[in-house]
């Protein structure tokens, strides 16, 4: 079965990535019209989220920002698939990083540990590769249908990224560490973790939830760079990134430091354009099961 899916869409995909980018982003013009007017896809969610997060815009506001999410959700995910058929030079001037020295300069002392939000385009993170002569991994969480899942890791693997799995990650950096082999892991951070294992509960957008703070337990312990990768939309389909260092000594920082100042930057980007955050993942749905000694 999983076969017959990949041999029945990916023939689609493969023609969508090779449409000429007018004729691309007017499709992705009417997969919004068919998403976001005609099913109404977690709209409900969005609707929500919003209201819950700027309880002081009017309605015509949260609606704006509403309809420009979809746009940009469609643009996104139409952009992953692009990637199928992006070459290195296209990708450069679509995604500009502007201060690739700071990676690199940290990378003469260390490995790094980069972290990012569900943020305008997170597809396109592992692109940085290209700047860079060290290993770079993205961690990732696999896809059931295993066609798929190969035909991704095989399309990251064009831009120097290796995609490793949650699981994989410690002893993966553990290993390159032995043999002294300095490399870049990249990682999405604000997942909303299940409340039995929330080992940490703070507020996020003025809403106290419980956080996944994986990423820095795996810093300290490990003795990795820390630095946020803050990503902006610069106009459709081009994107400018910039590293912004959180900390180069994770074992000498305070617990739920390098957390803390993960959620102040990615807080700083939604508030700036709310707009490119992905609002359909309920990442407030906890808010009413604060622990006590949390309150």
């Amino acid at each position: 079965m999983q076969l017959l899916v990949y041999v029945l869409v990916y023939p689609l995909l493969w023609i969508i990535s090779r449409l000429p980018y007018k004729l691309f982003y007017f499709f992705s013009d009417v997969v919004y019209i068919i998403v976001y007017r005609i099913f109404g896809y977690r709209k409900k969610v969005v609707r929500d989220n919003l209201t819950l997060v700027f309880p002081k815009k009017c309605d015509i506001e949260l609606r704006r920002i509403e309809k420009d999410f979809y746009k940009h959700m469609c643009d996104m995910f139409l952009e992953m698939v692009k990637t199928m058929n992006l070459s290195k030079e296209e990708v450069k001037k679509r995604y500009h990083v502007t201060n690739m020295q700071v990676l690199k300069d940290i990378l003469n002392d260390k490995s790094i540990l980069v972290v990012c939000a569900h943020y305008a385009n997170w597809e396109w993170n592992v692109s940085m590769n290209n700047y860079i002569d060290d290993k770079g991994y993205a961690v990732y969480q696999k896809i059931s249908n295993k066609h798929f899942d190969s035909w991704i890791t095989k399309t990251r693997a064009r831009w120097n990224t290796t995609l490793i799995t949650q699981r994989e990650t410690v002893k993966t950096v553990m290993a390159n560490a032995k043999n002294n082999v300095k490399a870049v892991y990249g990682m999405v951070s604000d997942q909303s973790p299940m409340v039995g294992r929330a080992q940490y509960w703070t507020e996020f957008m003025d809403i106290k939830v419980p956080i996944f703070n994986g990423a820095e337990t795996m810093a300290r312990k490990l003795d990795l760079a820390v630095v946020f990768l803050k990503v902006s939309k610069v106009k459709r389909g081009y994107y400018t990134a910039e590293f912004i260092p959180i900390t180069t000594n994770a074992t000498n920082t305070e617990k739920n430091e390098i957390t803390d100042q993960f959620l102040r930057l990615t807080e700083q980007q939604i508030k700036e354009k709310p707009e490119h955050y992905l609002w359909t993942h309920r990442r407030w749905k906890h808010r009413n099961r604060v622990p006590k000694e949390y309150l």
